[in-house]
């Protein structure tokens, strides 16, 4: 699915194209950017060339699917990702961003342009999940509008080990008691946290 190119104060959000793939292996190789992420970190150009043409080219077995690549106005490379998975009913956001550009806002301001795009498509709602373990993520889902829910235990594949997610969702077209609830439904230990 080619998406719109959408700018910002900062940024240029545009879809993948096979000139970033060098861009995309330094995001994908680094073992600090991956610890929350579903996958192991790649080991080489060829690892990330695969991950690419499975998850993230045009030509990817992939549809719906959003898929933008976070880029500084002053360089077109990508630094980080963002994808909206409309192929399932999570319509799961996630988000990834080279460590050397944490703490600046960026992957904020670059999801508060995407989430509007996907208002303007008329997309229903998001959710996302974090790692207990990784607040900073939550913190940027909070900046974005989104709304925690519950916590619930899964053992996180292909990883295989045991994670506490908090689910937040974000309703973009204001039915504001709507809750995903599969997360919920399928793991057997979920909670309501207090405090989030």
């Amino acid at each position: 699915m080619n998406v719109p190119c959408l700018e910002t104060k900062r940024l240029i959000l545009r879809s993948f194209e096979e000139g970033d793939l060098r861009a995309f292996y330094f995001l994908l190789k680094d073992e600090e950017v991956n610890t929350f992420l579903p996958w192991f970190p790649v080991k080489n150009m060829a690892e990330a060339r695969r991950f690419y043409e499975e998850r993230f080219s045009v030509h990817g077995n992939r549809s719906p699917f959003y898929c933008y690549a976070v880029c500084l106005k002053e360089k077109n490379d990508p630094i980080g990702y963002i994808t909206v998975n409309l192929s399932n009913d999570s319509h799961d956001f996630g988000y990834a961003l080279r460590k050397e550009f944490w703490h600046r806002g960026l992957m904020t301001e670059a999801g508060k342009a995407v989430i509007s795009q996907l208002m303007k498509d008329g997309i229903a709602y998001i959710t996302a999940t974090h790692d207990k373990n990784n607040p900073s993520s939550g913190a940027v889902m909070r900046r974005l509008g989104m709304k925690y829910q519950y916590s619930y235990e899964e053992q996180w594949q292909p990883k295989n080990f045991l994670v506490t997610f908090r689910m937040y969702q974000l309703n973009l077209d204001g039915r504001e008691d709507r809750v995903y609830q599969k997360y919920w439904e399928t793991s057997d230990v979920h909670w309501i946290e207090e405090n989030i």
